[in-house]
Parts: C-alpha cells; structure tokens; sequence
C-alpha cells in the first residue's frame, strides 16, 4: 500500500477524522489583521494549520489560488507545504492531465520538486496521460470521477451505451490503473445516492470528497458512505466554511480560536459517525 494512504489511514484510526482542510486561500478574502506581515497568505496559512492540526487528516492546496499570483504566488505555496506537519497528508488539488511527456513533468513538479502526497488529475485524455501520476506508488493519485459542479451532468452523468453512466467508467479504469493502492476518486459531498454506489462498487479506491459546507453536501452522509469496510479510505475536504468564519478580528490568536471551533465542531460530527 502506498505510504500517503498509509499516512492518511493511520491518522483517520487514530483521530476518528477525516477532515482534510482546503487552503484555498484569496489574498482579498484574508482577514485585515494579517496585512502587516510581508507574506500575509502564507501567515493567515500557517495559522489555519495552528489551528486545525489536532484535528486534520490532510490539507488540501487548491493550486489555482496561488498561480494566479504568479511567482510570489507559488513560493507562498512552497513555504506553506513546509509548514505542515510531516504526519499529515498533503494534496495539491491542481487537476493535470495531458500527453504523457507533459504529465511526466507534472508529475515530477508535484511529487519531486513540491513534495506533495496527493495530486488530483482529469481522466478525459485516458490512461497514458495519468500513468506518470501512478507510476509513483508511494503518491496518491485522486482522479475527478462525480463532482460536485452542476456540470457534472455535461459530460460525468451521461449515461453510455452499455446503460452506465460515464462516471462509472471512470471508476472501473481507476481501479485497474492504480498501483500499490495508490488510486482515488473524487466525489462531491453533494452526490450522497451516487456516493454510496461509487464506494460499493470501489472498495479499493481511497475517496476525496469535496462540496461540504459552503456547497450545502451533508457531513454525515459524506463520513457514512465514503469511508471502506475499516472506516478508512477517506477525506471530506472543507474549505471556505472553515477558513473563513463569520466576524472580525482583533488578533491573529482570536482568528485560529474560530477556526479551532469550527474543526472541532467538524471534527466532533465525524467521530460520531466514525
């Protein structure tokens, strides 16, 4: 088995969580008292993870978030990555896929150059645009299979001839393409009915599940359905709801209060399930 699902696996056991943390961090949306440091992402970063760490299964970087502002950008990514803890897996949510030369590079900017444990990737350009991905075993590889978007129904839901709809397939190849159980899926939170399918018919796969929270998925259905037969195997990805709460703030140290509540609150809905 790979050595991030390992990772992820022991810290699930070992907290009853399964929260994985989304810093999808908007330089605008920062609160104010983090402006007077150079580097305010990474500072309002580092205490989002002060205040979750107890509680966290993985964090997710959103990496759209920090090329948009370019260079500076992705060294506030870099130094984010160091800042959290070893023991606690890191996905960077960047959604790559192309000709195999391309995703080889991609795949060695995530895994090699960022140190990520987890990438999410797009299956549309089939098996030889994600094989670099899974040639890495110890990685996992989280492949977009029923997101939460309403344009899933574009092309995710569109029911092929065999009478199963795209999704499916989707889920069929990842299980045959992962190596050392080192694949994944991502599911929306929102998608509850399809969720439970998706985990019977993939009892291997290691799911991120997005869309709790500010998406309106349920927390409860998401951490009933998603996890394996060990209650393993899973994350449900909160973002805006957690890292942005209501209010304004004097200090730093009020913010991570806030946000320290509100993954206990997560937290404590999980292990009720778990």
């Amino acid at each position: 088995m790979s050595s991030a699902r390992d990772k992820a696996n022991s810290r699930i056991k070992d907290l009853k969580s399964l929260l994985c943390v989304g810093l999808d961090t908007d330089a605008e949306k920062i609160p104010a008292v983090f402006s007077g440091y150079q580097n305010p992402v990474v500072e309002f970063n580092r205490a989002v993870v002060r205040a979750t760490a107890d509680v966290a299964v993985a964090y997710k970087i959103n990496t759209a978030f920090y090329e948009a502002r370019g260079i500076a950008g992705l060294h506030d990514m870099e130094l984010t990555i160091r800042h959290i803890p070893d023991n606690i897996m890191t996905i960077a949510d960047a959604k790559r896929a192309d000709i195999g030369n391309t995703s080889k590079m991609y795949a060695k900017a995530f895994f090699e150059h960022w140190p990520f444990d987890a990438v999410t990737v797009a299956p549309y350009m089939g098996f030889d645009s994600l094989e670099p991905f899974f040639a890495y075993e110890d990685k996992l590889v989280f492949v977009l299979c029923l997101t939460s978007n309403q344009g899933s129904a574009d092309f995710e839901e569109q029911v092929l001839r065999d009478g199963k709809p795209l999704y499916e397939r989707v889920l069929g190849k990842v299980a045959s393409w992962q190596r050392n159980s080192n694949g994944g899926v991502v599911v929306g939170a929102t998608k509850s009915a399809e969720l439970a399918r998706i985990r019977s018919e993939a009892p291997g796969l290691f799911l991120l599940i997005p869309g709790v929270g500010a998406q309106g998925g349920s927390l409860e259905e998401s951490a009933t359905l998603g996890v394996d037969l060990d209650r393993q195997s899973a994350v449900i990805n909160v973002s805006r709801g957690l890292i942005y709460p209501k209010g304004s703030f004097a200090s730093i140290e009020r913010y991570e209060l806030a946000v320290a509540e509100e993954a206990a609150a997560i937290h404590s809905g999980m292990r009720g399930v778990l």
